[in-house]
């Protein structure tokens, strides 16, 4: 199940969180990977920690040229490109009100933009790949659950992953209707822990008036059904399904790996 064997993948965000634990498993199941990150060091890291299936290049998703550079990696290195999974992103965790625009044009280039671009400028290898396979190639969106429902904590953020959610699906109708044989798929955390996790927290309690991260994260915890936040791991297990053969009748799908939030 979930074997990956003989595939490639190109990850934004791949240095760390829920980017570094997909490419970590990734290739534990049998993939080689592209780890694409502006965080060198973070990055390198991860690469050492998988070894030969692995490989670091510098990825700014905001630039097409990067883009461009990651692709070319992946197919000189490795020999093609069969999976995109788009996980790089930010989250500001402030009120709407008092965000500005340098903020905001950077918010929607990450969350947004770089979605895009990515989706883009990987389409004619991931096409290339998908003629040779009998499943196709395969695109992993990392959304939100904030991209399905309201977000009290961050309106702006949960605006970017709402596209992201609906341009998955936009995608993935696109792709079909022109004959490409490439799948698009979004999965949608819950609350993680992992550094933007730990973002989260410290803008609830500034957002109530308290210093009281703690008290934040109960309360966060409080309402996941399941009893505990999630980890990096959780979502790694989704993208990795979504992007093998075994989601092969999946093509416009939203995943909500939540712990229970969103089923109230």
């Amino acid at each position: 199940m979930n074997n990956l064997n003989g595939k490639v993948a190109l990850i934004s965000g791949g240095a760390r969180g829920i980017g570094g634990a997909t490419a970590r498993l990734m290739a534990k199941v049998g993939a080689k990977v592209v780890i694409g990150d502006v965080l060198e060091t973070q990055g390198r890291e991860t690469q050492g920690e998988i070894g030969d299936a692995a490989v670091f290049t510098i990825l700014d998703v905001t630039a097409p040229e990067s883009w461009d550079a990651a692709v070319a990696l992946a197919e000189e290195q490795f020999g093609g490109l069969d999976i995109l999974v788009n996980n790089a992103g930010v989250f500001l965790g402030r009120d709407f009100m008092e965000v500005t625009m340098e903020e905001w044009e950077r918010l929607a280039n990450v969350n947004m933009t770089g979605v895009w671009l990515g989706t883009k400028q990987c389409l004619p290898a991931l096409k290339r790949a998908g003629e040779k396979s009998a499943t196709g190639s395969a695109i992993v969106n990392t959304a939100s659950i904030a991209g399905l429902v309201g977000s009290e904590l961050d309106a702006l953020y949960s605006m970017t992953k709402g596209g992201v959610t609906l341009f998955t699906k936009s995608t993935a109708l696109n792709m079909a209707r022109k004959g490409y044989p490439i799948r698009a798929n979004s999965v949608h955390p819950g609350v993680i822990q992992t550094d933007m996790g730990a973002q989260t927290f410290v803008a609830r309690a500034e957002q109530h008036g308290t210093n009281d991260v703690d008290n934040a994260r109960d309360a966060a915890l409080s309402t996941h059904p399941i009893g505990r936040l999630g980890v990096p791991d959780d979502i790694a297990k989704a993208i990795v399904f979504l992007a093998s053969d075994d989601s092969s009748f999946m093509t416009g799908s939203a995943m909500v790996v939540d712990g229970g939030v969103t089923a109230r």
